[in-house]
């Protein structure tokens, strides 16, 4: 970078001597932002004991509690689908309490449901009988007020079918999605079993002689004869150990994998559905859900969304009937880890990272694939149920549609106004002995995030995003830059930076290494206030005890690309230490230019903290901020150090129009409270061969005073000028 760096020097003779006198301008406050009042919105299925759907209930009849503490329902709805001329069509709506908040407000009339068909990977066997039962509840056709998806979870998501009221349609979708082959993960659990009995017996003493003690006179010979015998059977113990380590991690990796693609999958469903009025039902079939705990977080997010969303998820267990059930291979393997143990011990090879340890944690990650752990959970904290167990999943189906077409709709605006991030546990009772209510479970207390679905870790974080005084506990530094490229217009790069000085770091049980728990989210919201883009990401830091220190004098870096329409937006960003309850909140401006790839553009004018030599086979991805092979780190706001660096660098992207020849100079300025300081002219490099022509300057430091400067530069093709400038703050 250091030849670029020189390319406005110039500029320091035009400065005026005025610059060594300033005083230091104040910072402005950050920015607050107010919200509107959130409602809870609940549907809620009733049914007696012999699982029929009770119809004559009313307002009077429920009450919600949340955290233990009742709500005062706002609205209450009776939503019935069924044809006009049913019998027992249900009571009328009962009149609203007074006021009603619009977050609450239900249709008079029943807005079509809406039911997602989603398929996880299944076997052979399992995807015939998914299919079968699908089929047989579509009929030969479908009410008209119904629309229904085919979705397809394997590595990836895989829209078969969507949302549609054609009944020949949504058939020809779950015929493909009964025939497509899935991904087969192999399992390592056989295998794994093998080896452990093939440890065992070499951990068995081979007579009686091999495990004689004492001090009799035999006790050396016997010793000496233990000792040759372990010495036979090393080599193959540790081959055993490595094919051992091998396949676990194997199997680890290979159950993250099938729990993210599941969750996701999931996840993208449920959310697509948010903003879609009435009943919403997602329906999916699975043999079971991985959830390592590398996963929990995410399965938690999916539910998080569900119940943000009112959707109900019901979950069938596509495995049928099963012969012999998921807790009896984890009870075989329970005991083949014992026996090994037992015999272990036996020998005085007391080593605990082997059997019980290692193994124990695959049987959990085990238990988690029973139907009734993972797709009973997600069903039953959603509103909705498991049907496992049985071969006849049309009367699940049957179930399903019951509640889908009868429930009712109550509201309430909390009555716990401090939206701090955590998970608020929902009750609904009904005042009628003997019957089963199904409604969600709980919410995360964050207002709206916009039109992306809320994960698990970001809660916390965003509710911080709406408390007053916004809190300042981590001072991060954060920023949002726009670079207009040819193909991507809208190309906002978001960085926040936050000192690992900050970062809370606790021992774990061993005392050997130390953690920590630090969650990064930004929010774009455009002029109107309305989040249109959200992005996060979940730091678990390790780093042994002795190596803390180091770790902390560190910065963390987050980095992400939006892409946003022309206008203007605000960009709040949040730091959350999960490890000591601090954060740190920084809200800043962006705009993005309407101009088109016709006309002259020119990106967000950045001032360089550092740039880092990165060689094209270490790029992970290409971004607008190489410069050559150098990566650019802006400066989000640190304050410029006389001390410590002799020049002002900035950075900045020129992206030229067709048909007119491209600007050769940039027009530098340097301005004061509005003043302008001096000013000169920098010379242009030629366009790359995409039309894009990058520059890199300089100013001395050292001419200078202490104070806050604001830098102009302006570039003119002769048909239209584009201008972009940033500020920078100066102490000795």
């Amino acid at each position: 970078m250091k030849p670029g760096l020189a390319g406005t020097a110039a500029l320091a003779a035009a400065l005026p001597a005025v610059l060594a006198g300033q005083e230091p301008q104040a910072t402005p406050a950050p920015a607050t932002f107010g919200v509107s009042t959130a409602a809870v919105v609940l549907d809620v299925v009733v049914k007696d004991k012999k699982g029929h759907a009770v119809r004559d209930l009313g307002g009077a009849d429920f009450a919600v509690y949340e955290d233990g503490v009742r709500q005062q329902i706002q609205s209450f709805q009776v939503v019935s689908r069924e044809p006009a001329s049913a019998s027992s069509p249900g009571p009328a709506p009962v009149a609203p309490a007074s006021p009603r908040p619009p977050e609450a407000t239900v249709p008079a009339r029943p807005t079509p449901g809406f039911v997602a068909l989603v398929f996880d990977r299944l076997s052979p066997e399992a995807r015939s009988l998914a299919g079968k039962a699908a089929l047989a509840y579509l009929g030969p056709g479908l009410q008209l007020d119904e629309r229904v998806g085919v979705f397809v979870v394997d590595l990836s998501l895989h829209a078969l079918q969507d949302y549609t009221d054609d009944g020949p349609l949504v058939r020809r979708a779950v015929e493909r999605a009964a025939a497509r082959s899935s991904t087969a993960f192999a399992s390592q659990r056989e295998a794994l079993r093998g080896i452990a009995e093939r440890q065992s017996a070499l951990d068995t003493p081979s007579s009686p002689a091999a495990g004689a003690s004492g001090g009799g006179p035999g006790a050396g010979q016997a010793a000496q004869a233990a000792a040759s015998a372990e010495a036979a059977v090393a080599p193959e113990r540790a081959l055993l150990d490595i094919e051992s380590r091998m396949r676990q991690t194997f199997e680890a990796l290979e159950r993250d994998q099938q729990g993210y693609a599941t969750t996701n999958g999931l996840m993208a469903v449920v959310d697509a559905l948010r903003l879609v009025p009435g009943r919403k039902t997602v329906v999916f079939f699975s043999e079971g859900i991985a959830i390592p705990p590398a996963v929990e977080a995410q399965f938690r997010s999916v539910i998080n969304s569900a119940n943000r969303a009112n959707v109900s998820i019901y979950t069938m267990d596509a495995a049928g009937l099963r012969v012999e059930s998921n807790t009896a291979e984890t009870r075989r393997e329970l005991d083949t880890a014992a026996r090994q143990r037992l015999r272990q011990l036996g020998t005085g090879r007391d080593d605990t990272s082997k059997a019980m340890m290692k193994d124990l944690e695959r049987n959990e990650d085990m238990l988690r694939l029973d139907p009734e752990g993972g797709l009973g959970r997600l069903a039953a904290e959603t509103g909705g149920f498991l049907i496992a167990n049985t071969n006849d999943l049309g009367a699940g189906f049957r179930r399903i549609d019951e509640d889908m077409r009868f429930h009712y709709v109550l509201a309430y605006v909390p009555s716990n106004e401090s939206y701090d991030g955590r998970f608020r546990q929902l009750a609904v009772k009904v005042a009628r002995p003997g019957v089963v209510v199904q409604s969600r479970q709980g919410y995360y207390a964050v207002r709206s995030a916009g039109p992306v679905p809320v994960l698990a870790y970001e809660a916390p974080a965003l509710a911080l995003l709406d408390r007053a005084p916004l809190p300042s506990d981590i001072p991060l530094r954060a920023g949002a830059l726009s670079f207009p490229e040819a193909g991507r217009p809208g190309l906002a790069p978001v960085l926040v930076e936050v000192p690992g000085r900050a970062v809370t770091y606790a021992p774990d049980a061993d005392k050997k290494t130390w953690h920590a728990d630090l969650v990064v989210v930004a929010r774009i919201k455009d002029e109107a206030q309305q989040v249109v883009q959200k992005m996060s990401q979940h730091y678990l830091l390790g780093a042994p005890a002795e190596q803390v220190e180091s770790a902390r004098k560190g910065d963390v870096l987050f980095y992400r690309e939006a892409d946003l329409k022309p206008g203007r937006y605000t960009v709040e960003a949040v730091a959350y230490d999960a490890g000591s309850g601090q954060a740190g909140v920084r809200a800043s401006a962006l705009e993005v230019p309407a101009a088109g790839p016709a006309s002259l553009r020119m990106s967000s004018l950045a001032i360089v903290k550092r740039a880092e030599r990165v060689p094209e086979s270490e790029r992970k991805a290409a971004t607008p901020l190489y410069y050559g092979d150098a990566l650019i780190y802006p400066n989000l706001g640190e304050p410029l150090l006389k001390s410590a660096a002799k020049e002002v660098a900035f950075f900045f992207t020129v992206y030229t129009a067709g048909g007119v020849p491209p600007p050769t100079t940039a027009s530098v300025e340097v301005l004061m409270s509005g003043r302008s300081l001096g000013r000169a002219t920098a010379g242009l490099p030629a366009p790359d061969a995409t039309g894009r022509i990058q520059h890199v300057g300089a100013l001395p430091l050292q001419a200078f005073g202490a104070g806050t400067y604001e830098l102009k530069v302006s570039v003119s093709d002769g048909r239209s000028t584009a201008t972009r400038s940033a500020a920078f703050k100066v102490e000795g």
